[in-house]
């Protein structure tokens, strides 16, 4: 029996928390997802932070980071402004005039005419956002918007709990090596 892609979705993100794949490989699969749940989505990309910067750091095909780069080159756009006002930004024709000239311009030179820009936010925290691009204009609709939302809020489910598990992991390795200290010190007094 063949699962819907949310069932998919679902199941992709618990075994992530199981450790059965790595957070990129988790995020990318959820992505290809959403390009399945959502019909109109051609292409989909998550920018993070990576290194001080954003970037697209996941994607579903090499034209989402070339697009999202006129964004991070000017410092406006639809996936930047969802990072930063945690509310989805939709375009519905990239031939309009509107916001973000050098976006537009770069989306349409991928023949990209649409794009949903969805915040991923987790404890009230922007901590990246999805973007979901289409070929044609007007493509994203109130139920496209709805079920994108579900996979932007599972990815930054899956980013919160992969952030929890580092801290975790980090906070382990250092209380051991406060321990192993311990015990040294402890050794060289006994001498």
């Amino acid at each position: 029996m063949s699962e819907s892609p949310l069932t998919e979705s679902l199941s992709t993100l618990s075994r992530f928390f199981v450790g059965d794949r790595t957070l990129k490989e988790t995020l990318v699969r959820g992505s290809e997802l959403t390009v399945d749940a959502v019909p109109a989505a051609a292409l989909v990309g998550i920018t993070l932070p990576v290194e001080g910067r954003q970037s697209t750091a996941v994607f579903t095909d090499p034209a989402a980071p070339e697009i999202d780069q006129a964004q991070y080159d000017t410092g406006e756009g639809p996936c930047l402004e969802a990072v930063r006002d945690q509310r989805a930004h939709v375009v519905d024709s990239m031939k309009e005039d509107g916001p973000w000239p050098e976006f537009r311009a770069a989306a349409l030179a991928w023949g990209v005419h649409s794009v949903l820009a969805l915040p991923l936010v987790v404890d009230k925290v922007s901590v990246g956002a999805m973007n979901l691009y289409a070929y044609e204009p007007y493509a994203f609709g109130p139920e496209g918007q709805a079920t994108g939302a579900v996979f932007a809020s599972q990815a930054a489910i899956v980013l919160a709990n992969a952030q929890a598990y580092w801290d975790a992991h980090s906070l382990s390795e250092r209380l051991g090596d406060a321990m192993r200290s311990r015990a040294v010190i402890e050794q060289a007094k006994g001498i």
